[in-house]
């Protein structure tokens, strides 16, 4: 149904009175975000359309492709309201079944529900599953049935009430004072003051003003923005006009990188909505507030998150730094003060003015309040994206929420922040996640990738793995980051390799000083944290790649030789016909053998042993001579 035009605030108060006597159908809410997409949402969809058709149940049953419901595992996973039963992983030929007894009668169907793999237990709703136990989900809850290409349905959810309060009620000093008294602050990582930054704006007197929304989410592994682009679009542009009323801005720009076409797509149809209904544009809800938005493709480039980068490539220049001060509420896009803030943030303005900043500040700790969403990836029973309270335990978000580490693994540390984060050991689990708390330990919240790594992690390797990453994205602008990136990668992969010295560890920590201290940007300046966190607490493992020529997590290439195991070896020659090299021979016992100065260490032969022999073992810490005399009974 087309939304009609509201030309005033009384226009928009009159739908919201009308909208509360309708109707309400049995919802299934089916996750239908990139993820969900990825597991078969999307024709998960299309046999509950045909089968809502041909039982007959439009008037009884509505469907709706929501957003991420944050157990990305377990999708596509399905919902039903108002009773909020949880189906996960459903299949097409589950649907009918579902539709018949739970969209018609209500009736829970346990044989599709979720078994807890210790107790037997089926979870029945989505509040019973402990991944969503301990979570405070005020922004994710909000699109569990919300359909997000709906203007209309984000409507009925109480959106835009915030908008017309600020419309009807607030000066724009009121309404930076209630977000500066809610303490809310950047959730892109550098944690500053959100209403500061607005405060600070507002009062340089030049004009004209920006906004820009930063969806410039580049972290490997982290998809909150993009969680919430896609499912709640109309969340973070709400927040961007107040945000525009309140710093004096008529004018916003959302940066998306190119990457997420489907978030792309739904700002764009959002964007659209809200023209055509009268809520954005010129004199809004007949008001003397205008306000225009435009959406800009980010290329990818990493370095786009940085603010003064970003700027520049909306400016359709090349994604460089610039030195701060000026800083961009002064002199930011084209020259003029501009407001940037990431799309976590601008989602959490609407719930601010609507249920005060009193209400927020309820939650969290004294100078880190209210939530914060984190993607939870890596060696984790359970994965996706969590919100929680600013406060909580990286031990209650990884073994609580995140169900502990895989079935017969130990994790061992967590990589908090991206490439710009920190690696934390697990007997610093009971640190809080915080602004404050998370820096002393050498790590950042960025904007919340959160990686579990257990024993099978090498955290040379991974330094090494994040040092290239900030390599390749360097925009190359200044010395400190340009050459140290290189050079720190240099010796990481000497160190891999088998020929690291001790002294390359002085080394390592001097250079990652003097990025932090001389780089240009935040780039530069934290790039180094991977590794020099990884020094500080995994020191013993640099050591024994140096010393012992040892990789106990049996990663690093050039470490570990592969041996065949005579006492488990069928003899069936598989890992013959697929080594590449030429490495395995047929031995005096008859069975294969690996030549040590061949091996390459590629590890076909290990992936094609047959799994109910696992005869090839992976060993470290010998050298090739040491591993070709092995045999049989000394495993």
């Amino acid at each position: 149904m087309k939304l009609m035009k509201f030309n005033s605030l009384k226009e928009l108060d009159v739908f919201y009175q009308d909208r509360g006597s309708q109707s309400a159908r049995r919802v299934i809410s089916l996750s239908a975000a990139s993820c969900g997409r990825a597991s078969g949402a999307l024709e998960l969809a299309a046999a509950f359309e045909s089968g809502i058709k041909e039982l007959g149940l439009a008037d009884q049953v509505e469907l709706k492709l929501t957003g991420c419901h944050g157990f990305c595992q377990l999708e596509p996973d399905v919902l039903i309201f108002p009773e909020r039963y949880f189906y996960p992983k459903v299949k097409a030929g589950e649907v009918k079944r579902i539709l018949q007894e739970t969209g018609i009668n209500g009736r829970f169907i346990p044989e599709l529900g979720l078994q807890d793999d210790q107790t037997g237990k089926i979870t029945t709703r989505l509040e019973e599953l402990p991944f969503y136990q301990g979570q405070v989900r005020w922004l994710i809850d909000r699109q569990l049935d919300l359909d997000p290409l709906s203007l209309e349905d984000y409507l009925d959810h109480g959106g835009f009430q915030a908008l017309k309060s600020v419309l009807s009620q607030l000066t724009p000093e009121e309404v930076i004072g209630e977000i500066t008294a809610s303490s809310l602050r950047g959730r892109g990582g550098a944690g500053f003051s959100t209403g500061l930054k607005w405060q600070l704006a507002r009062q340089v007197a030049a004009q004209p003003k920006y906004l820009i929304c930063n969806g410039d989410e580049g972290d490997p592994g982290a998809y909150m923005d993009r969680g919430i682009l896609e499912s709640n679009p109309y969340s973070v542009l709400e927040g961007m006009m107040i945000g525009g009323l309140a710093v004096g801005a008529n004018r916003g720009f959302g940066y998306v990188r190119q990457e997420y076409p489907l978030a792309i797509d739904r700002l764009e149809k959002a964007i659209e909505a809200l023209h055509q209904a009268g809520l954005l544009g010129d004199k809004i809800l007949g008001t003397d507030f205008s306000f225009e938005l435009e959406l800009v493709r980010g290329a990818g480039a990493f370095v786009s998150g940085e603010e003064t980068a970003l700027i520049a490539s909306v400016e359709g220049r090349r994604a460089n730094p610039r030195q701060r001060p000026p800083f961009p509420v002064v002199s930011g896009l084209w020259g003029k003060p501009t407001v940037i803030n990431n799309v976590e943030t601008w989602a959490n303005v609407p719930l601010i003015i609507q249920k005060g900043a009193s209400w927020f500040s309820k939650t969290g700790t004294e100078k880190s309040k209210g939530t914060k969403i984190f993607s939870l990836v890596g060696q984790v029973k359970y994965s996706g994206l969590v919100e929680v309270p600013l406060g909580i335990t990286l031990d209650e978000i990884i073994n609580k929420i995140g169900g502990g580490a895989r079935k017969g693994k130990k994790i061992k540390a967590i990589q908090i922040g991206g490439p710009s984060g920190g690696c934390l050991p697990a007997d610093l689990f009971n640190l809080q996640v915080d602004y404050e708390s998370l820096p002393r330990a050498g790590a950042i919240m960025g904007s919340g990738g959160l990686i579990a790594l257990d024993n099978d992690t090498c955290l040379v390797n991974l330094a090494l793995y994040f040092l290239k990453f900030a390599r390749e994205e360097s925009c190359g602008q200044c010395a400190p980051c340009r050459i140290g990136t290189q050079q720190m990668v240099a010796i990481l992969e000497k160190i891999t390799g088998g020929q690291g010295e001790l002294s390359d560890l002085d080394l390592l920590e001097k250079i990652g000083w003097t990025m932090q201290q001389a780089s240009l940007c935040g780039l530069g300046r934290t790039a180094p944290n991977p590794v020099l966190t990884a020094l500080r607490y995994f020191r013993p493992e640099f050591e024994e790649h140096i010393v012992e020529k040892k990789c106990r997590a049996l990663v690093c290439p050039k470490l570990i030789s592969y041996v065949i195991d005579e006492g488990r070896c069928s003899g069936c020659q598989l890992c013959l016909k697929a080594c590449p090299y030429g490495a395995i021979e047929i031995g005096s016992s008859g069975l294969p053998q690996i030549s040590q100065p061949a091996c390459q260490t590629c590890g076909i032969c290990f992936s094609v042993c047959p799994e109910e022999f696992q005869a090839i073992d992976k060993v470290s810490g010998l050298n090739k001579e040491q591993a070709s005399s092995l045999t049989s009974g000394s495993n």
